[in-house]
């Protein structure tokens, strides 16, 4: 049974660092887009590209501190599970993105409606 003592799991301590430097580093992250959009500090095209590698940064870091997946074989499964749910998000994102823009496009090109009509 218990005796008072306090058993520690094997991987605690690196548990709690790692949760640890993915926290810090995910503040750090985030406040550096919102610092770079807040400044201004650089033109909008620029802006938007290096807010898209802050947060493909961040994904890693959430991956890698968090859910912890790693090279190893066991985590492999992981991987290739992450990977396929972001292809389905993928599809379905770019599919309804691609179906609005030829909806509007063929909306646009058609006989303009009478005031009457309306």
């Amino acid at each position: 049974m218990a005796d008072g003592r306090t058993q520690h799991l094997p991987g605690a301590a690196a548990s709690l660092r790692h949760y640890l430097r993915g926290f810090v580093l995910s503040v750090l992250l985030t406040g550096a887009a919102f610092a770079l959009v807040m400044t201004g500090a650089l033109p909008r095209d620029p802006t938007i590209l290096v807010i898209f590698a802050l947060a493909a940064v961040q994904v890693l870091v959430h991956l890698v501190d968090f859910l912890h997946i790693d090279g190893s074989l066991e985590q492999r499964w992981n991987v290739y599970a992450a990977l396929f749910a972001l292809l389905v998000v993928g599809i379905l994102v770019g599919g309804s993105v691609w179906i609005l823009f030829n909806a509007q496009a063929n909306m646009s090109h058609g006989m303009p409606m009478p005031p009457e009509a309306f």
